[in-house]
């Protein structure tokens, strides 16, 4: 118990005895009314004491409002009980009297006991807490900051502060975005041509979503076709949001991972279209899209269109499946690879190092050294990869001798990059096990 409810509750205990005694043993009557009054109010202050003491301690605490209400009675028991016992007054004819009086009030502010009353509905039924984020009947989304006698008031995520009485929150639907649990499913539409094949398409917004930031991976995001109409094929991309003031970024972030990823594979969003076409049946990737991909790879930025051409006819594709191994780690090396559809994860030692999405390059290490694999790369969805072979790359070379600096200088900034990369990962992981060990520490320390 904490030290200023003791002192409260041994003060409050003296003088409540202390009234009752004066009351009933003083010989002089105003000294005993006067110990009355004392006895009753301090025994009320008492009764107060031991209800904040039990709302303390309880495992689920009551809210504040039903406390200033205990408050309120108990403080109104013993004004009755001073004028009925002490002053020896009648409480019947005050009291039907306080009635009229209580009806008339009331219906002059019914709208405001109305909100009252539904304030100590909200307070016992727990639609929502403080700290949850709401949606009204009328539109308007905003998180919980108070819930006072009279009204509720919230902060939408520009900053404003909305206050809406109790007995409007009552009486409409009201939508909760932390309750039972604060992550969520959101959702987003894309409208692709109707000549892209479909499994291609899922494939294509499903490694975008994965790469999205801020979204959660536990429960996975999906992408399902959701019918036609005038634009195309309409895709659903369902993803997990981890708390409703994350929604706009993760929003952001999933739509720009989109548009993205539909640039790597040569696509764009369908539009509505007022002509009859036909076209021929799009392929993983043409000749040309290697080529442009080719060219936006950093690896290959210094090599010239002719040699970009030449390493485009040879690449080889390889088609994958969600959790296939591309290569393992300590695997002979001696190719790269570059990513169209889909996501791979790469993992060193068990600990997932790096997670890969549509446009990246993996394995040029290996490539230029020949040295085995340093990590496995596993799928994480379905997806298409093209691979460069040293015999693809050796003739160029040969060529241009001069290219072999820029990809050195290239592959030492790599190197450095997956090294503090690797770095960080491990520091965060010794970092987690160290705060779980004082934890647990702290609680045995307490007895928490």
């Amino acid at each position: 118990m904490a030290p200023r409810f003791s002192g409260r509750l041994v003060l409050a205990g003296l003088l409540s005895g202390l009234g009752f005694a004066l009351f009933g043993y003083a010989e002089r009557v105003e000294l005993a009314m006067a110990g009355g009054v004392v006895g009753w109010l301090s025994l009320a202050w008492l009764s107060i004491i031991l209800v904040d003491i039990s709302a303390r301690r309880a495992s689920l605490p009551p809210p504040r409002l039903l406390q200033d209400i205990a408050r309120v009675v108990l403080l109104a028991g013993a004004a009755l009980a001073i004028l009925a016992v002490v002053f020896h007054q009648p409480v019947g004819g005050l009291l039907a009297t306080s009635g009229v009086l209580v009806a008339i009030i009331g219906f002059a502010l019914r709208g405001m006991i109305a909100d009252v009353f539904s304030g100590i509905a909200i307070n016992m039924e727990h639609p929502f807490r403080i700290g949850d984020w709401v949606q009204l009947d009328g539109g308007v989304v905003g998180v919980v900051v108070e819930i006072n006698w009279r009204a509720t008031r919230l902060t939408t995520r520009d900053q404003i502060s909305v206050v809406v009485p109790n007995g409007v929150i009552a009486g409409a639907k009201l939508i909760n975005y932390s309750f039972p649990e604060r992550h969520y499913r959101a959702q987003l539409k894309v409208a692709l041509p109707a000549s892209v094949p479909v499994e291609r398409a899922r494939r294509v917004l499903l490694a975008a979503v994965l790469g999205a930031t801020r979204v959660l991976n536990d429960p996975r995001p999906e992408v399902q076709a959701d019918g036609f109409d005038e634009r195309g094929m309409v895709y659903v991309v369902r993803y997990w949001v981890g708390d409703y003031a994350d929604d706009n970024p993760c929003r952001d972030s999933v739509a720009a991972s989109i548009a993205h990823g539909l640039q790597q594979a040569g696509l764009a969003p369908a539009f509505p279209r007022r002509e009859v076409a036909v076209s021929r049946r799009v392929e993983a990737a043409s000749g040309g899209e290697i080529h442009d991909e080719l060219h936006r790879i950093t690896l290959f930025r210094d090599f010239a269109a002719t040699e970009l051409d030449a390493l485009a006819a040879q690449v080889v594709e390889h088609r994958f499946q969600d959790g296939e191994c591309l290569f393992a780690q300590g695997d002979p090396g001696g190719s790269l690879y570059l990513l169209a559809e889909g996501v791979l994860e790469v993992r060193l030692d068990d600990a997932v190092l790096d997670r890969m999405v549509p446009g990246e390059v993996l394995g040029e290490i290996s490539l230029l050294t020949g040295q085995p694999r340093t990590a496995s790369v596993v799928a994480l969805t379905e997806g298409v990869a093209f691979e460069i072979r040293k015999e693809h790359l050796e003739p160029i070379l040969r060529a241009r001798p001069q290219l072999a600096e820029g990809l050195a200088a290239l592959m030492v900034r790599r190197q450095r990059h997956n090294r503090e990369r690797l770095a960080a990962r491990r520091a965060q992981s010794e970092a987690a096990v160290e705060q779980g060990d004082l934890l647990v520490r702290l609680r045995a320390f307490f007895g928490l």
